[in-house]
């Protein structure tokens, strides 16, 4: 089956590098505070330029997320969100006319809810793929198989101490573009990216795919952002726009984020 969802994403890279600059992908949490918010919030990141937007589906045990993300879970949680009610707000905001919705969830939500069950939800209501950063290369083929079969973009995760044969295996299984890990640890603002062997391992994989590299984790600064754009075909950023809602709803929230990803993505521009 065709992947309808890849194509849709590699185009918004190309739309992006056609413009000069790279995709700006804001990792939005799903119900924080509560759906009404996360719509607004997806609204105004469409307005003011993003490319992509990631749509977490919150998860009490997260692997890969640092303190804000997990803190906005919780609180997701708490106000009762479900699978279901994240991709009903998918199937909202791509009727408001969104960019391309990649979904971030780990594996045990998937598995409680059923694997071909949840691809075949996830496509129903419009997303154009889905990351699962706590499944190896080795434990993904039951996954990847559901999401391609509904036409589902698979991206994977490269982290930077993923060996260059592996890497390689990594990006040939993947589809949509490439999730480039910029430093070790977890999602957050504390420590930014490290910046030249992130750009060594970039240039080594270009070398063996052409997918679009978007890069995540660490970034939160204009100036990120502006550095990256130069050898990245995407930047992700999400910590920094959670905490720039945080404690707000509605309105509010989303003004709050559109305020704080204006900067980012006018720093996504090269030159």
């Amino acid at each position: 089956m065709m992947v309808a969802g890849a194509p849709e994403l590699v185009a918004r890279f190309a739309h992006a590098r056609e413009r000069g600059r790279c995709a700006f992908i804001p990792y939005v949490m799903a119900g924080d505070p509560d759906r009404e918010t996360t719509a607004a919030i997806i609204a105004a990141l469409r307005d003011c330029g993003a490319d992509v937007i990631e749509l977490g589906i919150p998860y009490g045990d997260p692997l890969a997320d640092g303190p804000t993300v997990a803190a906005a879970a919780m609180r997701a949680l708490r106000a009762g969100t479900t699978i279901d009610d994240v991709l009903a707000i998918v199937a909202r905001v791509r009727d408001m006319g969104s960019p391309p919705v990649v979904l971030f969830t780990y594996y045990n939500p998937v598995v409680q809810y059923g694997v071909r069950r949840f691809a075949r939800a996830a496509a129903a209501a419009g997303a154009a793929g889905v990351i699962v950063p706590d499944l190896s290369l080795e434990e993904a083929s039951e996954m990847r198989a559901a999401t391609r079969e509904e036409g589902l973009a698979f991206p994977m995760l490269i982290a930077p101490t993923t060996p260059p044969d592996r890497a390689r295996r990594i990006v040939e299984s993947a589809d949509g573009f490439v999730y480039v890990v910029s430093r070790l640890g977890v999602t957050g603002t504390a420590a930014g990216p490290e910046r030249e062997r992130l750009e060594r391992q970039l240039a080594t994989l270009r070398a063996v795919t052409s997918l679009p590299l978007a890069v995540g984790f660490g970034i939160a600064r204009a100036a990120q952002v502006r550095a990256l754009a130069a050898v990245a075909d995407g930047v992700v950023v999400g910590s920094a726009l959670i905490d720039a809602a945080a404690g707000l709803q509605g309105a509010s929230a989303a003004a709050a984020v559109r305020s704080a990803a204006a900067p980012l993505i006018a720093a996504a521009a090269r030159g």
